[in-house]
């Protein structure tokens, strides 16, 4: 990280020369808006940040950043972005990805990007459906979702993004809304100082073509509906009128007027068993959506892990070039 003492940026500093080409009333709008202030806080210089895109409508990001940046090709963000940050570990790498791009054709340079524990930033803008391409099913929408793709409802089995980035060991997992603009400030500030593979699904509306798929979570009942993890407190939600108990490995909510605090489950964000105990709530229609932090833990990145190895293997052998590694082993010569 930069310790170069830089003038203090504002919102205004991050916010490009282009047009923001959205449908009115997207949720993009929002993680945008909340982006572009919450960089300035890093004290960081423009030019150290980068953010990479594959193909959607979350992937026009890096146009509206006024940073580097790198509209890449569907699916390979992560690809693209661990090239970056390799090249330069100095720079703070951000991936702008959907549901669609990142979870179907991108499904594996997602999960060998987190199980590498590559230095990145990763957002997932998950809106349930193919917003570019004009309303087909996505992987991570529900089971009966009619769209032109699906005209008598998918049959498809959704993927849990954040169960499916534990899987794939992901050291830092989190969850935010976009409507939820303090939380989604504070769950970037976790990810940007994260040293590792952080990845945050936000939920983000569609309101053209999945139109209130996340109104439960922000509507009027949205306190009702969703429980706001915080680490080393106990898991209560409903204005602490509810909570969760584990019942041997299963969540249950209890009322808090039969229940004491001391039998409420408490989170804790290093534990793994807990995170994917967490995590497989996810739209089960009896428990509260859970938002924040669902695990994070500290383990050696992949990129510093490369660096040591190349400064160990010159200090053993010397500087090489890349004519003599061509050079080496087994050669022909073709006549």
């Amino acid at each position: 990280m930069s310790e170069v003492q830089t003038p203090q940026l504002t919102k205004k500093d991050f916010e490009s020369d282009q047009a923001v080409r959205w449908c009115p009333g997207c949720g993009d709008y929002a993680i945008l808006a909340q982006t572009q202030k919450q960089m300035p806080t890093f004290g960081r210089k423009r030019e150290e940040f980068v953010f990479v895109s594959g193909i959607g409508c979350s992937s026009r990001f890096p146009y509206y950043m006024n940073t580097y940046g790198f509209h890449s090709i569907h699916g390979r963000a992560p690809a693209v972005a661990t090239g970056v940050k390799i090249a330069n570990p100095d720079l703070s790498v951000w991936v702008v990805t959907g549901d669609g791009d990142g979870l179907s054709i991108g499904g594996n340079h997602f999960m060998h990007a987190l199980r590498r524990n590559m230095d990145l930033n990763i957002l997932m803008f998950n809106n349930r459906i193919y917003g570019l391409t004009k309303g087909q099913y996505s992987p991570t929408s529900e089971v009966g979702k009619v769209t032109k793709a699906t005209p008598y409802g998918s049959i498809d089995i959704p993927l849990n993004p954040p169960s499916l980035a534990l899987g794939a060991q992901a050291t830092f997992v989190a969850r935010t809304i976009d409507r939820w603009q303090k939380h989604m400030a504070e769950m970037m500030e976790r990810s940007y100082k994260h040293d590792g593979g952080s990845f945050i699904e936000i939920y983000q509306n569609c309101n053209i073509f999945n139109d209130g798929a996340f109104e439960e979570y922000t509507g009027p009942e949205k306190m009702d509906n969703v429980i706001e993890l915080r680490n080393g407190e106990p898991m209560l939600f409903a204005k602490d009128t509810k909570g969760i108990k584990l019942e041997g490995s299963t969540a249950v909510v209890v009322d808090m007027e039969k229940n004491s605090v001391d039998d409420i489950l408490v989170h804790d964000e290093t534990n793994l068993d807990l995170a994917h105990i967490i995590a497989n709530w996810t739209s089960n229609p009896n428990l509260p959506e859970p938002i924040g932090v669902i695990y994070s833990i500290d383990k050696p990145t992949y990129n510093q892990d490369m660096v040591d190895q190349i400064d160990l293997a010159q200090e053993k052998k010397g500087a090489g070039s890349v004519q003599d590694l061509l050079n080496a082993g087994d050669t022909w010569i073709v006549s």
